[in-house]
C-alpha cells in the first residue's frame, strides 16, 4: 500500500471518529407551520426571511435576496440569522444546487473568518449542509486548510469545533479530497484523545448500520466502509486482518457485530443500500 494512500484512509478514518456522534449527515426537514392564522407573504424581503416565524423552503429569487443581505450587512444579528436560514435551506438537495448556482458558497464561506464564534458556527454549518453535494465540495475544498486550523487552535469541545468536524466529516467520505488532511493526523490524534463524548466514538455508532436506518444515512456509512477496506483488499477481500485499539472506530468496522450488521445489509428492501453492502469486501 502506498504511503500517500494509508495516510489518506487514516485520516479520513480519525475525522470520521471524530465527527461520528453527529451521524454523518441531516435529513431534510419538514415543514413545522399549519394551523389557522397564517399571513401570505406575497413578496416576502429579506428580513421576513429570516424572522423566527418564517419556515418556508426558499426559492432562487429568496436564496438571492438572502445572500445579497448575507454580504451587504454588517449587523451580526443578521448575519447569524441569514446563515441559520441558508443552512436551513441548504439540507433540500434543490437549494443545494441553487445556493451554488447563485454564487452563494463563497458569501457563506467568507463568514468562516468572522471573529464572532457564533457566526463562524453557523457558517460551518451551512457549509456542512452544502457540503452533502459533490459539486459543492469542490467549491467547498478551498476552506479545508482553515477549517482544520480552527478545529485544532479553538477551544476543546466548542461549538466551533464540532461544527468543523461535521464538515471535515462530509469533506473525507469520498476519497476525493482525504489527502488534505495528512499533515492533520497528530492533531486529530490528541483530540481523539482529549475531546469529550461529542468527539468520541462508542459501540453506538455501529446502530447506523441497522437496516431500519434511512436509506441516506446507510448509503454514507456504508460508502465509509467500502472506502476504508478498498485501501486493504486485493481481488476483493482484505489483504490483512487490520487490528487497532479496542474502541477505535477501525476496531468497530471491523468487529463481529459490524459483519454480522452488513450481512443483513444484503438482504436489505433497497437495492441500493443491498448493492452497495455487497460490494464491500468479505471479512
Amino acid at each position: 500500500m502506498g504511503g500517500a494512500r494509508y495516510v489518506g484512509w487514516v485520516a479520513a478514518g480519525l475525522v470520521l471518529a471524530a465527527g461520528a456522534c453527529y451521524c454523518f449527515y441531516r435529513l431534510t426537514r419538514g415543514r413545522r407551520r399549519g394551523g389557522p392564522g397564517l399571513r401570505l407573504r406575497l413578496s416576502p424581503s429579506a428580513e421576513d426571511l429570516i424572522s423566527d416565524s418564517y419556515d418556508d423552503i426558499l426559492n432562487a429569487e429568496q436564496l438571492q435576496k438572502l445572500l445579497y443581505l448575507l454580504e451587504s450587512t454588517e449587523d451580526p444579528v443578521i448575519i447569524e440569522r441569514a446563515l441559520v436560514t441558508l443552512g436551513n435551506n441548504a439540507a433540500f438537495s434543490v437549494n443545494q444546487v441553487m445556493i451554488r448556482e447563485l454564487g452563494g458558497i463563497p458569501i457563506i464561506g467568507s463568514k468562516i473568518n468572522n471573529p464572532n464564534q457564533s457566526i463562524k458556527e453557523k457558517a460551518l454549518n451551512a457549509l456542512n449542509n452544502l457540503s452533502v453535494n459533490v459539486e459543492n465540495q469542490i467549491k467547498i475544498k478551498v476552506y479545508v486548510s482553515q477549517v482544520c486550523e480552527d478545529v485544532f487552535s479553538g477551544p476543546l469541545n466548542s461549538a466551533v469545533q464540532l461544527a468543523g468536524l461535521r464538515l471535515l466529516t462530509n469533506m473525507t467520505v469520498t476519497n476525493d479530497h482525504q489527502h488534505m488532511l495528512s499533515s492533520y493526523i497528530p492533531d486529530l490524534f490528541h483530540l481523539l484523545l482529549t475531546g469529550n463524548g461529542s468527539t468520541k466514538v462508542d459501540s453506538s455508532f455501529l446502530s447506523l448500520y441497522d437496516g431500519h436506518v434511512a436509506k441516506e444515512i446507510l448509503l454514507r456509512v456504508l460508502t465509509l466502509l467500502q472506502n476504508i477496506s478498498t485501501c486493504l483488499e486485493k481481488d476483493g477481500h482484505l489483504v490483512i486482518q487490520p487490528t487497532f485499539t479496542e474502541g477505535s472506530l477501525f476496531y468497530l468496522l471491523y468487529g463481529e457485530e459490524c459483519v454480522q450488521k452488513i450481512r443483513a445489509l444484503v438482504y436489505h428492501h433497497d437495492a441500493d443500500v443491498k448493492e452497495k453492502a455487497t460490494m464491500i469486501p468479505k471479512f
